[in-house]
């Protein structure tokens, strides 16, 4: 792993690591790289990966695309994360369980007073989903599901019996991801990641609520019609975001762009 943006010297510190040689980097370094703000507002950033033709996906799943070392920086943005807020079809194409504690990230989470773990927040107008599976039943943080104010109330009890909490984050049978930012904070979430899917993701686009996307640029072609890693509805105006900072291993790139001041 090596920083390519931004430049600094070659002295290692503290809260920087060294950046010239191209090696592993521990996840302090990487936890480092990655902080996120200090402040009390809340502060939502997307982690996501597309191939160089710009698949999100390949055979329906991101797995495929990603690497080792993007799974070493998915772990480490979970890490730092009080909330994953993922859609209902992603928690289920992509087999979602409990976030676990990690001890490389207990110190630092203890100190941030943040839980041992990230809880995990699906995002379903429809409550469809599976209460019996671990995620639901077996979490060390309580997951949450994301809805309307007009879910069935049948589906609210099963959440509830599952041992999951139920957030009301938008009227009718739509989530509003604007909403869904402030109900988090309520309950303390500031440090907000999602992991889309690319449905989710674009509405959060469209609804101007992103902070920060961590985009890894993976080295393969897929070609097909894998989904972009946003979709759904448009913005009126492209909003620029400014890049934040830049890693690079093995010819995957590590990209972090930042809402414009």
């Amino acid at each position: 792993m090596r920083s390519l943006f931004p430049v600094t010297d070659l002295t290692v510190t503290a809260t920087a690591p060294a950046v010239a040689d191209d090696r592993e980097w521990s996840f302090d370094e990487l936890a480092e790289a990655y902080a996120y703000p200090a402040g009390p507002e809340p502060w939502l950033r997307a982690n996501m990966v597309a191939t160089l033709d710009g698949a999100a996906q390949h055979d329906g799943r991101s797995q495929a695309i990603s690497s080792p070392s993007d799974m070493r920086i998915f772990g480490t943005l979970r890490g730092l994360a009080d909330v994953v807020i993922a859609g209902a079809e992603t928690v289920r194409t992509e087999g979602y369980r409990p976030a676990r504690a990690r001890q490389a990230f207990a110190a630092r989470r203890a100190a941030a007073g943040q839980s041992p773990a990230p809880a995990v927040a699906v995002v379903s107008g429809s409550l469809d989903l599976d209460f019996s599976l671990p995620l639901y039943t077996e979490p060390l943080v309580p997951t949450l599901v994301l809805t309307g104010s007009a879910a069935p109330a049948e589906r609210v009890a099963a959440a509830g019996r599952a041992g999951a909490r139920v957030v009301v984050a938008g009227e009718g049978a739509r989530v509003d991801p604007a909403r869904a930012v402030r109900e988090l904070a309520a309950l303390g979430l500031t440090r907000q990641l999602t992991e889309g899917g690319p449905r989710l993701l674009g509405q959060i686009v469209a609804a101007g609520v992103l902070d920060e996307l961590c985009l890894t640029v993976s080295p393969v072609l897929t070609a097909g019609e894998a989904q972009r890693i946003a979709g759904g509805p448009s913005v009126p105006v492209p909003e620029r975001f400014v890049l934040a900072g830049l890693l690079e291993e093995d010819g995957s790139l590590f990209t972090r762009y930042r809402r414009r001041p």
